[in-house]
């Protein structure tokens, strides 16, 4: 059960959209303290503190009760006695530690922070977005209270600069008349907001109401005179001497966003009113348009996802198996991560992608057969089934028949995405890279362009070779800027962390590997992000421990025992409270070493599943041997051994482009020393 919170307005908290039952004000008082920490411990005396002037007898032994409560509210699948996993006992006090995406007053800082860094054209819906999350004034029932005086008057600050915020990009985008409601709503509730009056007055001036510009100023200095006992500021009265010279300064820009705005605005009506409501061709552009705002950024990402489904759903209404065909094979958004963002939005695309194929006419057109066919080997990614590579031999197959660059493109993506039945074949995505870049940049395929250089990125990295894996991501960041594309800068920055744990400055790239995921946020890739900051930490912590006794020296005596000067680095730490997405299996043998409690770890180690086949599936082996390492595994040595061999000339992790391990080749030499001396167990080198 996933649950969101919400403390723009009174604090809630629900699960599929249904609300939970918080209970009394004292339990809703706990939830929202611990939603201020941001995922940090709040001590158990401080809880008592913030919940009572004078506090009662008693008192700590009730908030563990309102915290039993919200356990019992918040995670009722729980088993008896498990531990917590939302809301957590840690050290002397309590952490809430949901999904980064799972709080409002944090996606709403996201989204704000994203639009910043956006195009105008790509800003003006973020902060959209991100102001109609609230429902009211944060932590709105508790206002009177010290620890949330702070947090409230940062929010409601950020708010009132993404309300101004989003008119100046209106103004930008040659949106005038759609900022100016907006402005007078902002104005009546914060009539001090000198930049608030400023726009409001440009706004008005931008559709030739001069005079009511003027006035606006004129209000403007009397309210802050009236109020606050000052005049104007230079910015408002520079303002008002342009437009009584009617400074052409002041018009709107003439470049080309507010240009596209407009035509975009005059266009859309015209297909309004010429095209029927219920055309087929209403519903091939819809689709063209879910494609493009998929490329645009997080928040186009997710919407494309959310609106794929309903028209392959409308397409299927009309009982036209090509229409519904084209519907779905119109959807050629290139992929670089092989984990599904939305697994059960795969498996009904694929299921309905296999719909068209069987009610199509023996002679139904070749390239719509290949797009469908390309589409279930990229939505069956991570599969073990023989579907997806068969799909993807077969697009492939058909598109160099047809001799159709961009129905190419677009199978090539699928043989990619179908290339993990086993480790070591970071050769083979490399040949599918650098087809991808020749073919594009030949056609003129930017975005797969784009994705081949991601693939080589990938590729050469777990080669190890470093210098060619640079190249593709300078390339990258070029074609992402010129085109306007920013989930691409999001691999080649994860990239660069990767580089800098590679060589062996952990401190640097635990850094960069915490900027880096703070890119992911809002990003729209929950494939991508769930679990993915703490797997990198993790790795780049067993790397620097491999290192550390590697530089040091085993020694004779196993894990423990040291080697010169007795330089054991220890177990490595991990927090199993913070969100490891689909990785928790491969972390929990860590955290229970770390606690002493080898024999459950050897039995976690024993019931791991069979990595996903995907760009994580080497690093997922290594852990695991590494693991079975400390405890002794035979079996499970010799599983990894098996697995490992064939990516014995690469670099552990690397072909994620985020992540590494070390070569394969130390792991395997690991596992030979062990497997050769049954009777101890040796450490990692």
């Amino acid at each position: 059960m996933r649950v969101a919170f919400g403390v723009l307005g009174p604090t809630v908290a629900e699960s599929d959209g249904r609300a939970l039952a918080l209970k009394g004000p004292r339990h809703r008082a706990v939830l929202a303290r611990l939603v201020v920490a941001r995922r940090r411990v709040v001590p158990v005396t401080h809880l008592v503190g913030d919940l009572w002037t004078d506090p009662p007898p008693g008192a700590v032994g009730a908030v563990q009760t309102f915290v039993a409560a919200l356990r019992r509210v918040l995670e009722p699948d729980r088993p008896p006695r498990a531990p917590a996993r939302l809301l957590v006992t840690d050290g002397p006090g309590y952490a809430l530690r949901p999904e980064p995406d799972a709080v409002d007053a944090w996606c709403f800082e996201t989204a704000v922070g994203a639009a910043a860094r956006l195009p105008v054209t790509q800003a003006l819906p973020r902060l959209e977005e991100a102001l109609a999350l609230w429902r009211g004034p944060a932590y709105a029932e508790f206002e009177e209270e010290d620890w949330a005086r702070g947090e409230r008057s940062r929010l409601a600050e950020l708010r009132l600069q993404a309300v101004e915020r989003r008119a100046r990009t209106q103004l930008d985008l040659g949106l005038a008349a759609e900022a100016v409601p907006d402005l007078d709503v902002h104005l009546a509730a914060h009539p001090w907001r000198e930049d608030a009056w400023r726009l409001l007055a440009l706004a008005l001036y931008r559709q030739d109401r001069q005079g009511d510009a003027l006035g606006v100023l004129r209000r403007a200095r009397a309210v802050l005179a009236d109020q606050l006992g000052v005049d104007p500021g230079p910015r408002l009265r520079r303002l008002e001497a342009d437009i009584l010279a009617q400074d052409p300064g002041l018009d709107p820009p003439a470049g080309r966003s507010a240009t596209a705005a407009r035509l975009w605005t005059r266009t859309a009506a015209a297909y309004d009113r010429t095209v029927a409501a219920g055309a087929r061709a209403r519903l091939e552009t819809t689709v063209s348009l879910i494609r493009n705002l998929a490329v645009t950024g997080g928040g186009g990402l997710a919407a494309a996802r959310q609106h794929r489904m309903e028209a392959i759903a409308a397409a299927e209404e009309f009982g036209d198996p090509d229409l519904t065909a084209r519907v779905i094979g119109a959807y050629d958004v290139p992929a670089i991560w092989t984990r599904s963002d939305d697994p059960e939005l795969a498996r009904r695309i694929v299921e309905a992608a296999e719909r068209a194929l069987a009610a199509s006419p023996g002679d139904a057109h070749e390239a719509a057969r290949c797009r469908l066919l390309a589409t279930i080997a990229l939505e069956t990614r991570g599969s073990r089934a023989p579907r997806g590579p068969q799909a993807a031999r077969e697009a492939v197959e058909i598109a160099r028949r047809l001799d159709d660059p961009a129905l190419l493109a677009f199978a090539l993506n699928g043989a990619f995405m179908q290339s993990f039945t086993r480790a070591g074949l970071a050769p083979r995505r490399d040949e599918i890279g650098a087809e991808l870049v020749e073919l594009a940049a030949r056609h003129d395929l930017v975005t797969y362009e784009v994705l081949g250089h991601l693939i080589r990125l990938q590729a050469r990295g777990a080669l190890a070779d470093f210098a060619a894996a640079d190249r593709h991501a300078a390339a990258v960041d070029r074609l992402a800027e010129r085109h306007e594309l920013p989930l691409a800068s999001v691999f080649t920055q994860w990239y660069r962390a990767l580089r800098l744990a590679a060589s062996g400055q952990p401190a640097g790239a635990e850094t960069a590997y915490r900027d880096a995921a703070a890119r992911l946020d809002g990003a729209g890739m929950p494939g991508l992000e769930r679990g993915l900051l703490p797997l990198a930490l993790l790795s780049l912590r067993v790397e620097h421990r491999r290192r550390t006794w590697s530089d040091t020296g085993p020694g004779d005596t196993g894990p423990g025992g040291g080697g010169p000067g007795g330089s054991d680095p220890g177990p490595v730490e991990i927090d199993l409270g913070a969100d490891w997405g689909p990785y928790r299996p491969w972390a929990t043998p860590f955290a229970l070493l770390a606690s002493g409690r080898r024999a459950e770890a050897r039995a976690a180690l024993r019931a791991l599943p069979e990595p996903p086949r995907d760009l994580m599936y080497e690093a997922c082996c290594c852990l695991e041997a590494v693991v079975a390492l400390e405890v002794g595994d035979r079996d499970v040595l010799e599983r990894a051994r098996t697995r490992l061999l064939p990516a014995a000339g690469e670099l552990a992790g690397a072909g994620s482009g985020l992540i590494a391990l070390g070569p394969v080749e130390d792991h395997l030499a690991d596992i030979t020393t062990a497997l050769r001396a049954p009777t101890s167990p040796v450490p990692p080198r």
